[in-house]
C-alpha cells in the first residue's frame, strides 16, 4: 500500500450510526512504531467544496485505474489515521500529479 492507492475501509459515519465500508485515498505513510495510514474519504455524495475536494469524473482518462464505479470526490476534510489491519484491500489508483495536488492543497489548508 503507497500514497495514492484507493482503499476499502470500514469508516465512521459522519452523522454517526455504525461503520460502513467506504472507498478511501491513501495520502501519506504515518511515521512512528505503529505503520498509520493517513486517509480521506471517497463519497459518491456530489458536493465538493471548490479548491479543496476533487472530484474523479467518469470522463477522465484514468477513471478505470481508481476502481471506482461511479463519479466520486475525494473529500480532503475527511481525515482518518487507519491502522494497516483495518484496510480490507487497495482496489485502484489516482495518479501522481492528482496526489501532488491534493497533497499540496492540503498543505496550503493546514498551514493557513
Amino acid at each position: 500500500m503507497t500514497p495514492g492507492d484507493i482503499v476499502l475501509i470500514e469508516l465512521p459515519q459522519v452523522a454517526g450510526g455504525p461503520p460502513k465500508l467506504r472507498p478511501a485515498l491513501v495520502l501519506s505513510l504515518l511515521p512512528g512504531p505503529y505503520q498509520n495510514v493517513l486517509i480521506c474519504g471517497v463519497s459518491t455524495q456530489m458536493h465538493p467544496v471548490a479548491d479543496w475536494d476533487e472530484t474523479l469524473s467518469t470522463t477522465d482518462a484514468d477513471f478505470r485505474t481508481f476502481g471506482l464505479h461511479r463519479e466520486s470526490s475525494i473529500r480532503l476534510s475527511y481525515l482518518y489515521a487507519a491502522d494497516q489491519v483495518e484496510i480490507r484491500g487497495v482496489i485502484g489508483r489516482i495518479d501522481s500529479s492528482r496526489l501532488s495536488r491534493l497533497l499540496h492543497r492540503l498543505a496550503e489548508h493546514l498551514v493557513a
